[in-house]
């Protein structure tokens, strides 16, 4: 039976260190009524039920801020998208801040416990923090790391409380007991704003980081064909597109943390739509669309949806 689409909604923010994100699901929605499109209509909708007011706590997890409330989240949105798949969807997810990933990889990887899962992370930053090494305590940092299940002990610089400890290694587990993702597995596209301790966790790892300049120099086709084959072993293909990734002197300020020297919108969409073409993509999520910091009026949420309907035509052909 032919899968159909399933828009996942969860508009959470809260493991941001801006409000705002959780926002972006209705900034793009807005931007397709504003175009005269009834995309929004045209699929089956789920939405996550989410936990905003936490950000009122007082919170004691200095390292890790709202982890607790953050573990809720991406349980949430993990039974969102294993439900998604199980009932033979092909979940679209949309998030506020990127902490969701973690849920989305968990979901996944419930569904199919068996299947070996390749991520490509379209995104400015690497993500690889734990509350061992982060300095902001910003969880939408981390969702790498735990889905690796690696806490990156020898860059440790933060001493960590029972609590932290506790919900940190839960966050890891959800879904599963083993880590969700093999280091050879994940592929980075875009990454340039990193820290020390990130970037020596990618090089002792051997992640793949496709930087901007040398897409543009070997060649976009190229760079993702020689992505795919990295993943060859992948039976299935998770794309986590941050809109960071995208160059915000561009497009806007649109976004919790905006990065000079990205891609251009149809760069993205090139890249997505060629990773599409390989068969393998069973989910797509686009995070950290923050209309609350556009400079631009909803600039950012409607490059967002300009992307989206172009690399929708091309999930709809391949299911």
């Amino acid at each position: 039976m032919k899968r159909t689409i399933n828009l996942v909604k969860n508009r959470s923010d809260i493991g941001a260190g801006t409000r705002g994100s959780d926002m972006g699901i209705d900034a793009i929605e807005i931007a397709a009524i504003n175009k005269g499109s009834e995309y929004f209509n045209n699929f089956r909708t789920l939405d996550v039920e989410t936990h905003n007011e936490t950000i009122y706590n007082k919170d004691r997890n200095t390292f890790a801020i709202r982890i607790e409330h953050v573990l809720q989240q991406c349980t949430r949105l993990a039974n969102a998208v294993e439900y998604s798949l199980s009932a033979n969807h092909f979940p679209l997810v949309f998030s506020g801040d990127h902490s969701s990933a973690l849920g989305t990889i968990s979901g996944i990887k419930t569904a199919y416990p068996d299947k070996m899962l390749g991520v490509i992370w379209i995104d400015a930053h690497a993500d690889l923090h734990s509350p061992y090494t982060s300095p902001s305590g910003n969880i939408h940092g981390m969702p790498l790391a735990a889905a690796l299940a690696n806490d990156n002990l020898n860059c440790q610089q933060n001493q960590i409380a029972g609590d932290t400890v506790g919900f940190w290694n839960n966050l890891k587990t959800i879904g599963t007991p083993q880590p969700k993702l093999k280091p050879e597995h994940l592929i980075y596209f875009g990454v340039r704003d990193t820290e020390e301790q990130e970037d020596q966790l990618i090089q002792s790892l051997g992640i793949k980081n496709y930087k901007v300049e040398e897409v543009r120099f070997r060649g976009l086709e190229l760079c993702v064909k020689e992505a795919l084959e990295k993943l060859g072993d992948c039976e299935m293909i998770y794309i986590s597109f941050d809109v960071d990734s995208m160059d915000c002197d561009l497009i806007s300020l649109g976004t919790g943390t905006p990065v000079s020297k990205g891609f251009d919108p149809q760069e993205v969409i090139a890249i997505i739509q060629a990773i599409i073409s390989s068969g393998k993509v069973l989910c797509l999520e686009i995070v950290e669309v923050n209309p609350l910091l556009d400079n631009k009026g909803n600039k950012m949420a409607e490059t967002a949806f300009e992307i989206l309907e172009q690399v929708t035509a091309s999930i709809s052909a391949s299911l």
